[in-house]
């Protein structure tokens, strides 16, 4: 009789320990990987057991360093980082992420709990790595400031803009040609100004919203013509909150009905008071259609960025935001980052927001490729796995697989976050009925564009459409790339409609979208994307219908049941004929009448259906008028898949 063989992980789980320790008794025992597979006789498991107890203390304790991450301790204790996480919320009150540290007294109630011990590491000094092989580490050291300019439509941001860059930049341009990533260096008097190409507050704003401050001055821009505006208000009111300060560039002095001292006054009544008036706002009169003043203006930013003594340590661990992002037709996702503290070089593993890669090329805002990147320089970095969100942060990571863990852990979180019941969603007609019935009072939206500057344009639009009292638009998430699975979660977690522009919707997530009924639509022209809106929310948009054709009956012979009822004896020639369908007649090229097919029989039985080459009786809602050669169509209506 064959002796019952006993496998390890039985061992394992008989003596509570992870099956990898067992390894060292194993390979002690001289038995390989492929004897173990097989299974263990019992005098064989008997040894073990026996060996395996004996280490058991020392196996039971960790020796770890003080304040590890969630993730270090869980890789120490072979767990996953989200059972501790689940751990450490309903036992001990903490929410953490996997990338957080713990202190002692916490690590210690965490391995006790799990019937572990703790032996801490002697502390080693810290080794920091330098710049280049032979350069010291700097420490904190001047940096370039980081410039927004403001202002209201058409008062001249980009054409001031436009001008610096001419003018301070083109001889340092990359072969001549005008690189666009969203931020630029200029140079004034031997010293670096980085303004950030996306004019206009929407942008400041928006990056600020997700917790990213990297403005330090802006330039409020306001024609000398024209005086201060709505939106002019609007940038002060977010510059201050933001606590950045001000420098005001009256732009278009040039022109002949130019009044600077009238804007001035109504500076004054937005808080802005002149320097020369007693106040701390500095005001510069400049033209960018001329270069007039632009020079003073420069001067002026360095030195409010001399009295703000703005740092950045090179030597420190590597912080940037996101500025732009894109998703390139021959270069995959690209995204500016702006360095915040350290230094960026190219081959680092970065997490950046919920993705993550490996820096396979940098380049500068003239085009021209980089090694490294310092504080407050703006680079176009390749090699992403995916299109972050502008405003997001960047960090170094020590390998590709941490990196992927932190972008799989973030996706993971917002993903649980946003996922509810998993059930049929309503399509934009169906919402714009509810929205009309008062059972939801806002209309959810997920948006996708090809870039960032896409993305807002259309959130800003959206959300300023014109809608029924009590109703409101809520984009639920808006951003760059592709459509995918993930957004198709959100959508039937927060029941919302998908907008693409300029995008396509991955293969997978077309499946989902039509397994859970998702509304996804895509579009070219932003007008037609508003268009389509503005008519669900008034209740004007028709579903897109189409005709199926499902089968063709010819008449062969006409009969009258002595109920007064007429039948027309069929032939099917092609597909099916249903019954309660809807069927016209035609008699010829003409369309003599169109109902539904009342009654189907075959024989003497009613039937639901018959397929072609068979004979059948039916008869056609309100019609009676049958003639031999008759030909009867059965059809169906279907929506059309948006």
């Amino acid at each position: 009789m064959a002796r019952t063989k006993i496998s390890v992980q039985d061992i394992a789980r008989e003596l509570d320990v992870p099956t990898s320790r067992l390894q060292q008794v194993l390979t002690e025992l001289g038995i390989s990987d492929e004897e173990a597979r097989r299974g263990l006789d019992p005098d064989t498991a008997q040894t073990i057991k026996e060996m395996a107890q004996e280490m058991r203390e020392e196996l039971r304790t960790l020796l770890l360093r003080p304040e590890i991450t969630v993730r270090e301790l869980a890789q120490a204790m072979e767990r996953s980082p989200t059972e501790l996480q689940r751990h450490l919320m309903l036992h001990h009150q903490k929410l953490v992420a996997p990338h957080q540290k713990l202190d002692r007294e916490t690590i210690e109630q965490v391995v006790a709990d799990f019937g572990l011990k703790v032996r801490w590491e002697e502390p080693k000094p810290a080794v920091v790595r330098s710049l280049a092989s032979t350069a010291p580490l700097t420490g904190e050291q001047p940096r370039p400031p980081v410039v927004t300019i403001m202002g209201h439509v058409d008062h001249g941001k980009t054409s001031l803009l436009d001008y610096i860059r001419k003018t301070r930049v083109a001889e340092r341009e990359y072969g001549g040609i005008t690189q666009h990533i969203g931020a630029y260096q200029a140079e004034y008097h031997g010293k670096l100004i980085t303004f950030l190409d996306t004019p206009g507050h929407e942008a400041f704003t928006a990056m600020r919203a997700r917790g990213a401050q990297v403005t330090d001055i802006v330039v409020l821009v306001v024609a000398a013509d024209d005086g201060v505006m709505p939106q002019t208000i609007e940038a002060i009111h977010h510059a201050k909150n933001a606590n950045v300060p001000i420098i005001v560039a009256i732009n278009k002095i040039d022109k002949p009905d130019a009044n600077p001292d009238r804007v001035l006054q109504q500076l004054t009544e937005h808080g802005l008071i002149p320097s020369k008036w007693g106040g701390d706002t500095e005001v510069v009169l400049v033209s960018a259609l001329t270069g007039q003043g632009v020079d003073e203006l420069l001067e002026t930013i360095l030195l409010t960025a001399e009295l703000m003594e703005l740092k950045a340590d090179l030597s420190a661990p590597f912080q940037g935001t996101v500025i732009e992002a894109k998703l390139d037709k021959g270069r995959g996702p690209v995204a500016t980052i702006l360095v915040r503290q350290g230094t960026l070089r190219r081959g680092d593993v970065l997490v950046v927001g919920k993705t993550w890669g490996k820096v396979r090329a940098m380049f500068d805002h003239t085009g021209k490729n980089v090694e490294r990147a310092t504080p407050a320089m703006p680079v176009e970095v390749m090699g992403l796995n995916d299109v972050p969100v502008a405003g997001d942060p960047a960090e170094r990571v020590e390998n590709e697989t941490i990196a992927r863990e932190i972008a799989t852990e973030r996706q993971q979180d917002e993903r649980e976050q946003k996922l509810g019941q998993i059930g049929k969603r309503p399509s934009l007609q169906e919402l714009f009925k509810q929205l009309q019935a008062g059972e939801i009072k806002s209309l959810n939206i997920i948006l996708k564009a090809d870039t960032y500057g896409s993305v807002e344009a259309i959130r800003d639009a959206l959300l300023k459409l014109e809608k029924p009292p009590g109703v409101e638009i809520k984009i639920i998430s808006a951003n760059v790339g592709n459509i995918t699975e993930a957004d198709i979660d959100f959508a039937i977690a927060a029941e919302a409609i998908v907008l693409g522009f300029n995008v396509k919707v991955e293969g997978q997530a077309q499946q989902q979208a039509k397994t859970h009924h998702v509304d996804v639509r895509t579009y070219r022209i932003i007008y037609e994307l508003l268009d389509e809106v503005q008519k669900a929310l008034k209740g004007l948009l028709e579903p897109k219908r189409k005709e199926v054709h499902l089968g063709t009956a010819e008449v062969r012979a006409v009969f009258k049941l002595s109920r007064g009822i007429t039948v027309a004896g069929c032939y099917v020639l092609d597909g099916k004929i249903y019954r309660g369908r809807p069927a016209r007649l035609r008699r010829g090229n003409q369309i003599i009448h169109e109902s539904r097919i009342a009654s189907l029989r075959h024989l003497k039985e009613d039937v639901r259906e018959i397929a072609a080459g068979y004979e059948c009786g039916l008869t056609l809602e309100g019609f009676a008028d049958y003639q031999e050669g008759d030909r009867i169509e059965c059809f169906e209506i279907q929506e059309v898949e948006p």
